[in-house]
């Protein structure tokens, strides 16, 4: 009887989690947040990644598919995924440019679970592994690694690596334009706005921060209006920018009177008083 070959396992049957889970500052804020929707929903990705490897790569229908899964609605798996990636509990480089979900947390913990089996087996990684090569055990066979090791000055290994740079780097300069910054004391009343706005709204994306960025500019040129625009949304809680009352205010005025003046009413003629006369008059009267 011929005994046939096991097939080759890639992900794990189970993966160790740290006894102060819960204790981690970006757990406590996320289980704040969001309550337990956010905890089991990170956990959730981190059994899918873990079933299959080190990483998991999604597509448009991903977040509905959670939905549907957990019994969360669309909008609560998109603001808890977007807080994960914020907080780089996912690497968001890697997600923008390639739309895979991994971190170098999950890395390390892969590799440790995997050491025995890896030892007479080793694995094969490749250009979503996010560890150094320091960090990176022997039985993860890298294939970045071996390009630099090797010295292989083979054009399409080089035209892959560099590739790879440049996706990273068009995703940092893409991410770069949301963040921006505004003269030191507008940026920091800015900031102060979008965690107002956040807990009255949800969760903002990078996207709706460049549009409230260019939005503010739009609305005045003068930094010391912008930082009035932004501090009456602060204190009245506001969604979007407004422009100051003041000066809308006046024009509303002007316009009135404009309106006034083409009116039925400028056809009668003004009559004129005199003030002190009408004064002399109040006084007399409050005497009887």
């Amino acid at each position: 009887m011929i005994a046939l070959a096991r097939p080759r396992k890639d992900g794990l049957d189970y993966f160790p989690l740290d006894a102060d889970f819960f204790e981690d500052e970006k757990i406590r804020i996320l289980k704040a947040r969001y309550g337990a929707d956010g905890i089991i929903l990170y956990i959730y990705l981190l059994c899918r990644i873990y079933k299959h490897g080190y990483y998991m790569k999604v597509n448009e229908d991903f977040e509905y598919l959670i939905s549907d899964d957990l019994k969360m609605s669309p909008d609560k798996v998109k603001q808890v995924l977007t807080f994960l990636l914020s907080r780089s509990l996912f690497d968001n480089t890697l997600f923008q440019s390639d739309a895979v979900l991994t971190s170098a947390g999950i890395q390390r913990r892969f590799q440790l679970a995997v050491k025995e089996r890896a030892k007479k087996n080793p694995i094969q990684a490749g250009r979503y592994w996010l560890l150094k090569e320091a960090e990176t055990e022997p039985f993860i066979r890298c294939t970045q690694f071996e390009g630099f090791s090797q010295k292989n000055n083979n054009n399409s290994g080089k035209n892959k690596d560099n590739s790879r740079e440049q996706s990273l780097k068009e995703s940092k300069v893409n991410n770069d334009i949301y963040n921006t910054p505004f003269p030191p004391e507008l940026e920091r009343a800015f900031q102060l706005y979008l965690s107002v706005r956040e807990h009255n709204f949800g969760e903002i994306i990078p996207e709706q921060v460049q549009a409230l960025r260019e939005d503010l500019l739009s609305l005045a040129a003068d930094q010391a209006e912008q930082l009035a625009i932004v501090k009456k949304a602060t204190a009245g809680g506001w969604k979007s920018f407004y422009k100051s009352k003041e000066k809308s205010g006046k024009k509303n005025q002007e316009k009135k009177d404009t309106r006034q003046k083409g009116s039925k009413f400028s056809n009668f003629q003004e009559r004129s008083y005199d003030m002190a006369d009408l004064e002399s008059r109040l006084v007399e009267r409050g005497g009887q």
